[in-house]
């Protein structure tokens, strides 16, 4: 009678262990924003859901993501957690929460709402992303890899010209790696910096502000000019949308002298103090040389007078 007790309550116990293992991983880790930036740093993927409590849409989040967690871990090592009352979710979603992210080396990746709430297409759109998309560009591989003046033989090129000051670029990031993840093997989605390292580049394509984004299709370029800087609207673009825009030639990179000529009118352009005090500057010199030029003649004039 003993004995039996005893497997009773040994099962029992088991019993309470396994439901308790289950609800647990029925759950996502509750991290805050601090936890959250240490993994980002410290670990190769993390998937992170951006949430509020008593929110619909943001239970069925977290339910795709709980079904598809233990293949996330398996497959990638990952991390996958949760963060309520973030403030930290309006630099990777305009819209706030819920917003799915998944961290690749620290760098994001926004999952749209349609992929977000099934679990296929999830799973999919995390695992087959695992690696940034987006090539970063610079003055030296920009011809090379995109053949633009060429005729674009190494395919279509969606371009974004950032600088490294501007808030709205940094907020893009986790966008455009999602347009770049949604146009894989159909159009290269790369990034410029306008001011280090592509400042040439910015030059020969007229780029004055950040962001701005080119499409160079068929040695043709079109310029993105819409204010709407969501995936979709990016998407719709790249598909179909550039051919209600002007269409532009290529430019040809510029010569040396015709750049650094180019390189001085924007830096007026972009500093009304600099050219006040430069054309200041030359005044002041033309009056300096006038005056100059004027005093030995009036001296030599008086010097004659004396002498006469």
């Amino acid at each position: 009678m003993y004995f039996f007790e005893k497997s009773i309550l040994l099962l029992f116990a088991f019993h309470c262990f396994s439901l308790n293992e289950s609800v647990e991983s029925q759950t996502l880790e509750v991290v805050s924003d601090d936890e959250l930036l240490e993994l980002c740093r410290s670990e190769n993927y993390v998937v992170a859901l951006f949430t509020l409590k008593d929110c619909d849409k943001c239970r069925k989040y977290e339910d795709t993501l709980t079904q598809i967690r233990e293949e996330l871990v398996d497959s990638l090592n990952a991390w996958v957690v949760k963060v309520e009352g973030s403030n930290l979710v309006h630099i990777y979603n305009p819209n706030k929460e819920p917003a799915l992210v998944m961290f690749r080396h620290g760098i994001p990746l926004l999952v749209p709402e349609s992929d977000a709430v099934n679990d296929e297409l999830l799973a999919n759109m995390l695992l087959n992303n695992r690696d940034p998309i987006v090539k970063e560009l610079d003055d030296n591989t920009f011809e090379h890899l995109t053949q633009a003046s060429t005729g674009a033989t190494t395919g279509d090129w969606f371009i974004k010209f950032y600088s490294s000051d501007s808030i709205e670029c940094q907020r893009l990031q986790a966008r455009w790696e999602t347009v770049g993840a949604k146009l894989k093997n159909r159009v290269n989605v790369a990034r410029i910096n306008r001011h280090i390292g592509g400042a040439i580049t910015a030059r020969r394509f007229s780029v004055n502000q950040s962001p701005t984004f080119v499409l160079l299709r068929r040695g043709v370029m079109y310029v993105y000019t819409l204010p709407d800087f969501t995936i979709e609207s990016f998407l719709k673009f790249v598909e179909k949308d550039y051919q209600f825009t002007v269409k532009l030639q290529v430019p040809q990179p510029k010569s040396m002298f015709d750049d650094f000529v180019h390189m001085c009118f924007d830096v007026l352009r972009e500093n009304p103090l600099a050219w006040k005090l430069s054309l200041t500057v030359l005044v002041v010199i033309l009056l300096c040389l006038v005056a100059f030029t004027r005093t030995p003649k009036s001296s030599e004039h008086k010097s004659k007078k004396k002498i006469n």
